[in-house]
């Protein structure tokens, strides 16, 4: 098994509890071998990331891609993501000839069950495999050529069949995207994905990522909101809500911020304590806003309407901020 991440040193932390769950939970796995694309990871980090693949056995390989933004012939503007976001572009020509499959997880996401089920999915003639972001404003697909009956995805969580997406050319074609939007996408290279690879990308079960807000969506409201979510069933859903396999902490409610109410944190939890990043405080300066966030996810349950509300605030202080829109 091929896993891939990108990090800074930022998010080295998240991606030591990441990468110890993965392990962890996937014991059974004669290889994993994790190949990190890092954007400038220091010496005392790799040191600590290394600790624990010593632990489990496994093998991790650094690929340094540190002056990201100077190999982009172009400007471009990834808001308040950080630049390391772009390594997604680069897993076709950074990474070795004889890899030719690959699972690439986001830093923030916790792996709580085995994914040899996800890893073994057969792809048929699609390039990649992700799940459906439903919740994905209507601006931002027609922004990028999608219909409203389209699927949307995320790219938190891919699997990718390498050699077809080398065969094809599509590092050239997401940046050559990339560069005819002048560098700036709402939300980065996933739309670039999203764009180039219509119609290449086969829907998997929500459960392989869940976001920890969709807890309080209604299967009736994901559907009002992306017909094309109609392919998951409310079951696959009801699963994703209950026993997800990978957890992916996007959004504002994460773990490592004081006062979360976040209703998945245990698991982040849990595996800081086997990191050694063990007895890091959580970040301080937002407990007022992660209790305004936890009672917008109730809102969301209760009166969806509340949600699409706040929804179309953000998206117009988006355009009027010219972030992509």
């Amino acid at each position: 098994m091929n896993v891939v991440y990108a990090s800074n040193d930022n998010y080295a932390r998240h991606l030591g509890v990441s990468m110890c769950s993965l392990f962890d939970n996937n014991s059974r796995e004669r290889t994993i071998d994790v190949y990190i694309l890092s954007v400038g990871l220091c010496e005392e980090n790799r040191k600590k990331l290394n600790t624990i693949g010593r632990r489990y056995g496994r093998k991790i390989h650094y690929i340094e891609v540190d002056g990201l933004r100077e190999r982009i012939p172009f400007p471009v503007d990834t808001g308040r993501f950080d630049i390391s976001t772009l390594g997604r572009l680069f897993i076709g020509e950074m990474l070795p000839d004889e890899v030719k499959r690959i699972l690439y997880l986001d830093c923030d996401t916790v792996i709580i069950r085995s994914v040899k089920n996800l890893w073994g999915m057969d792809l048929e003639e699609s390039i990649i495999g992700a799940v459906q972001e439903p919740t994905i404003y209507t601006e931002v697909k027609e922004d990028i050529g999608l219909r409203a009956g389209d699927p949307y995805f995320n790219a938190g969580v891919l699997l990718v069949n390498l050699e077809k997406w080398r065969r094809e050319d599509m590092g050239r074609k997401l940046m050559a995207y990339y560069e005819e939007r002048d560098g700036k996408l709402f939300a980065n290279d996933q739309d670039a994905i999203n764009h180039v690879l219509k119609g290449r990308i086969k829907s998997i079960m929500p459960s392989y990522n869940f976001f920890p807000n969709y807890r309080y969506f209604r299967y009736k409201e994901l559907v009002r909101q992306s017909e094309a979510y109609l392919t998951v069933s409310e079951g696959d859903l009801h699963r994703a809500k209950h026993h997800p396999v990978i957890i992916h902490y996007m959004g504002d409610e994460r773990p490592w911020k004081a006062g979360n109410f976040n209703h998945y944190r245990r698991a982040y939890e849990i595996y800081l304590k086997k990191t050694p990043w063990n007895g890091m405080p959580k970040e301080k300066g937002q407990e007022a806003y992660m209790a305004a966030y936890h009672a917008m996810d109730y809102a969301t349950f209760l009166c969806p309407a509340v949600r699409r509300m706040i929804s179309r605030k953000y998206m117009e202080r988006a355009k009027k901020n010219g972030k992509g829109i």
